[in-house]
């Protein structure tokens, strides 16, 4: 039979976690793994969960980030998340694996019991089952499920701080219905009881619509639970970009480039680096700022600019400095900064949110090398701000040494270092071969308007 894995993502919940975890025990003998993912508690909440669990790690807060990060942690071939305030029915890792070996369900939910003892309670918890049959959507209070290779294949759950259940489920419902177990989980009904049972309906009633009708979750968020929203955004991806001058910018590849394409190509890049680090929702987080070496006001920074993208212009004699001021400068603002040039085509937003829950993790810097011996994205949190002239000074910039010069630095520093899987970068004319012909031509195209309106 299948493996199952629970996912648990907590914060601050050091008075409950212990009854909660203690409660899977019997799960755990029957070969359950249980994971909790910390998304930076500050009330001792790991400490108290790590006898009772099969690991503790620690990720960007965020339900959504945690469950992911979960998930990319865990062993079973079936996930099930399930909130701290939620208690399982006894036999529920019979009721998961059973119902997904013998069924054509991918995934699935638990019918929901409301923890209070209020009529209303009971008139409200069925029909949000009722809901969920008729919708095919569930919500995280009653413990989504799924087979791991279709959690995956689903992008797993959206990096937004509300919703993103119902997200989840919109995209999963096209693999298949959903399996609705009709035993229950019993989840906390203090919201209800806290905010009003009538408020809280048309409260999500409000947001369910709102979001339905294409309003960004970030902003949902912030009316929701608005102190959540704003540790959510405490990070700050960073993008630096020279102004594309031909004969200034990607020299060493003429030949087999002209100047003018090789400005071109390097436009290109700027804008295809800045989308894909772009979050994938309006007003989302993290934000994005361009720095940018040159004329600011030149045509491809303004275009950039006019997508929401912070710009800023980069100070420092040598790029090292330049580094060092730019991320100092994000860490006075955010806890987590991520650096990235525009050389790497296969950089993508996955990465920069791994590099972000390495440093959620405890890393005090994270690298993503190159396989030339540089780096495309350097990252670091806010404890090592006033270390980072430190990591860059002296580093020999534009040589193979760029890598191991690094580590020394952070070694030297007594700095927490982690490492990404090595990417290609585009530096040279035989790199241009994995950039492959299409890719190529419409950054080329894409890149000309800018270099035509300079």
């Amino acid at each position: 039979m299948a493996s199952l894995s629970i996912v648990v993502p907590v914060l601050d919940e050091a008075t409950g976690i212990v009854p909660v975890l203690d409660r899977l025990r019997p799960l755990r003998r029957r070969g359950a793994e249980v994971i909790v993912v910390d998304g930076g508690s500050a009330d001792g909440t790991p400490e108290r969960a790590a006898p009772l669990a099969d690991r503790v790690i620690r990720a960007r807060p965020g339900r959504a980030r945690q469950m992911n990060a979960g998930a990319r942690a865990a062993r079973g071939d079936v996930l099930l998340f399930l909130h701290a305030d939620t208690v399982l029915p006894r036999d529920a890792d019979r009721l998961v694996l059973e119902g997904i070996a013998t069924g054509d369900h991918a995934w699935g939910r638990f019918d929901v019991r409301l923890s209070g003892k209020a009529p209303a309670l009971r008139m409200v918890e069925t029909l949000v089952n009722l809901r969920s049959r008729w919708t095919g959507i569930a919500t995280g209070d009653q413990a989504i499920f799924a087979r791991r290779e279709v959690f995956e294949r689903a992008g797993g759950y959206p990096d937004i701080p509300l919703m993103e259940d119902v997200a989840l489920s919109a995209t999963l419902r096209r693999v298949s219905p959903p399996l609705c177990l009709r035993a229950r989980v019993v989840t906390s009904s203090r919201r209800w009881e806290t905010r009003g049972i009538a408020r809280t309906i048309l409260e999500m009633w409000r947001l369910r619509a709102a979001f339905a009708l294409g309003a960004s979750p970030w902003r949902l968020a912030r009316l929701y639970y608005p102190h959540l929203a704003d540790r959510l955004a405490a990070e700050r991806t960073i993008v630096f970009a020279k102004e594309p001058v031909p004969g200034r910018v990607k020299t060493r590849l003429v030949p087999p480039l002209d100047p003018a394409e090789a400005a071109a190509l390097h436009a290109g890049l700027v804008l295809d680096t800045v989308e894909r680090m772009l979050p994938p929702w309006p007003d989302g987080a993290p934000r994005v700022e361009l720095h940018v070496a040159g004329d600011p006001g030149h045509p491809l920074f303004a275009a950039v600019a006019g997508r929401g993208v912070g710009l800023a212009v980069q100070r420092g004699a040598d790029l090292g400095e330049r580094m060092a001021a730019a991320l100092h400068r994000a860490l006075t603002e955010a806890e987590r900064a991520v650096l990235v040039g525009t050389d790497c085509p296969d950089l993508s937003s996955d990465h920069v949110s791994r590099a972000l829950e390495a440093l959620a993790g405890g890393a005090d810097v994270v690298l993503v090398p190159a396989t030339d011996g540089g780096y495309v994205l350097v990252g670091a949190r806010r404890d090592a701000r006033d270390r980072l002239p430190g990591i860059f000074a002296g580093v020999p910039w534009g040589t193979d040494r760029v890598l191991a010069a690094t580590r020394e630095r952070c070694a030297s520093l007594d700095l927490a270092l982690a490492e990404l899987a090595p990417l290609d970068d585009l530096d040279r004319p035989e790199d241009l071969a994995t950039l492959g012909e299409d890719r190529r031509a419409a950054l080329l195209d894409r890149g000309r308007t800018f270099i035509r309106a300079r």
